[in-house]
């Protein structure tokens, strides 16, 4: 009897060994098969119990919760939710999230270990921290600026400060209130198929996602390429430049909208803009030096994050010369973001210095301790420093005497390009205006912001679009606001924050959806 009850006892230690390790492999090796299957509602249901931490700007949160008392407790809410929808993007229970809700994520939910008092405490435990908060680089000011200026057409706008490459205003219109998106009852599901079957694309971060023909704004870049290599050595000599140019080895006609280009040197042909010159010196520079030129730029360059992924730049990097010839004016398969074209004016104001571009400040757990600070750092030397100062003076002659006149702030040095980039067969597409520029005080040695703005605009008059004439005015009203956050002798000053709760929302356009084509005529 002995005997069984030894082998019985024995037997039952086993089970409950084989049950130990059994109930240890579902806990620690397929815990994440459990946690990531859809019907487990218990990560959503502890996700969603407490409230997120919050996205700043200039120390004011622009986001909320909202306790609904329902099981996924804590709905997402937004202040001024359509100014600064490119920014925050959207948190919502059914749709996921976008932009900082996205890649701030952890901290915002409060499952980044960086929250948590002790290392690996969040996965012993298995419990939420309070929500963390994101700081993000954004001067309202300049946010407002931007987006009155817009006024609902569609467009964008990116500024970033050259000397660490902060990003001070991030805006694309027409917006939409991504508070709309947060619940998971019939209304968001509404307001899901509306915003996405609007041909105006509010959902669209033009800033960042979207790319354009820049038309003559490049002319910067081709500008650089052809000093740096030593193709031009004096900006006020004559070039080899006909006009018309007849692309090579075609019988295409290459003209100008202005007078006075035939052997313009390249400061004439930059202040007013001359196709026939440039277009000449992209092929004298050759392709591969153009191209060179363009990747440190910033095109061609992949995997670039603000934290939020940027669309990539392009810069055909396999051409024949009438390609090349018109991508160095900004046409043929080249295509920018806005934050791209910022980041081309603002290598021009920091002396060729190209500084990777960010938008959160710092971020910091509930209490406001910090936790990550991102330090600016030099993406790479695009151009050669005296190149960048030659470059420099052209931009300022732009706006002093040629096409960016609109540009000009009384007591400040201000540098810009215009660029109108005209698209689709025959020139039936709707034109593009670009407007990219930098501007410094005048007691100041650095330049204290740098623009682009791009108006896509199916309301206006053929005639009426330009880069000059529509772009260049909202330029100027950033760059003064960030001209007044330069001059603050008070930190932490908060000119032009919108009234609390105070709800923008510009009318959704419903026209035709815009296309990436190849232009075929600019200013």
């Amino acid at each position: 009897m002995t005997r069984q009850i030894r082998w019985a006892a024995a037997f039952c230690l086993l089970l409950t060994a084989l049950l130990l390790l059994n109930a240890a492999r579902i806990q620690l090796v397929q815990s994440a098969t459990y946690d990531d299957n859809p019907a487990n509602r218990r990560q959503a249901i502890a996700r969603y119990s407490q409230p997120r931490g919050d996205i700043y700007v200039d120390g004011r949160p622009v986001t909320g919760s909202k306790d609904t008392g329902e099981q996924l407790r804590y709905e997402r809410t937004y202040k001024n939710g359509p100014l600064y929808a490119p920014v925050t993007g959207y948190a919502s229970q059914v749709y996921g999230s976008t932009f900082l809700e996205n890649s701030e994520d952890r901290v915002l939910a409060g499952t980044s270990p960086l929250l948590a008092p002790l290392p690996l405490w969040g996965d012993l435990t298995r419990e939420l921290q309070p929500g963390g908060r994101v700081h993000t680089t954004i001067v309202p000011a300049m946010q407002r600026a931007a987006f009155d200026g817009l006024g609902g057409r569609q467009g964008a706008v990116a500024a970033v400060e050259p000397s660490t490459g902060k990003i001070l205003a991030l805006v694309s219109t027409p917006s939409y209130d991504p508070g709309l998106l947060s619940g998971n009852d019939v209304s968001a599901a509404r307001n899901w198929s509306r915003l996405n079957a609007a041909a105006s694309k509010p959902m669209l971060n033009r800033a960042i996602r979207q790319t354009y023909p820049p038309g003559s704004a490049f002319k910067v870049v081709t500008a650089a390429a052809a000093l740096d290599s030593g193709v031009i050595t004096d900006v006020d000599a004559p070039t080899d430049s006909p006009d018309p140019y007849r692309l090579p080895g075609t019988s295409t006609a290459l003209g100008n909208e202005v007078k006075g280009c035939e052997n313009a040197s390249l400061r004439h042909a930059f202040t007013w803009s001359c196709n026939t010159v440039f277009a000449r010196l992209g092929v004298d520079v050759g392709l591969g030096a153009m191209a060179g030129t363009a990747q440190r730029f910033g095109f061609n360059t992949r995997g670039l994050r603000i934290p939020s992924p940027v669309a990539t730049s392009n810069f055909d990097t396999s051409m024949d010369q009438p390609q090349l010839a018109l991508s160095s004016i900004g046409q043929y398969d080249t295509t920018a973001t806005p934050l791209q074209m910022a980041m081309v004016a603002s290598a021009v104001a920091s002396g060729g210095d190209l500084k990777a571009p960010y938008l959160v400040d710092r971020t910091t757990d509930s209490s406001g301790d910090t936790v990550s600070l991102p330090q600016p750092r030099s993406l790479r030397q695009a151009f050669n420093p005296a190149t960048a100062s030659v470059l420099r003076e052209l931009m300022v002659e732009v706006v002093e005497k040629g096409t960016g006149r609109n540009a000009a702030i009384p007591g400040a040095v201000v540098g810009g390009k215009t660029g109108t980039a005209q698209h689709g067969y025959g020139n039936t597409g709707l034109p593009y205006a670009w407007f990219i520029s930098w501007a410094q005080p005048a007691d100041s040695a650095t330049p204290a912001v740098a623009v682009a703005v791009v108006v896509e605009d199916a309301s206006a008059v053929r005639d009426d679009i330009s880069g000059g004439g529509i772009a260049a005015p909202i330029a100027r009203a950033v760059m003064e606001a960030g001209l007044a956050r330069a001059g603050q002798s008070e930190p932490g000053q908060r000119e032009g924050w919108p009234e609390p709760g105070r709800q923008e929302w510009p009318g959704q356009q419903e026209g035709p959806g815009q296309q990436e084509e190849w232009p075929q005529r600019q200013e």
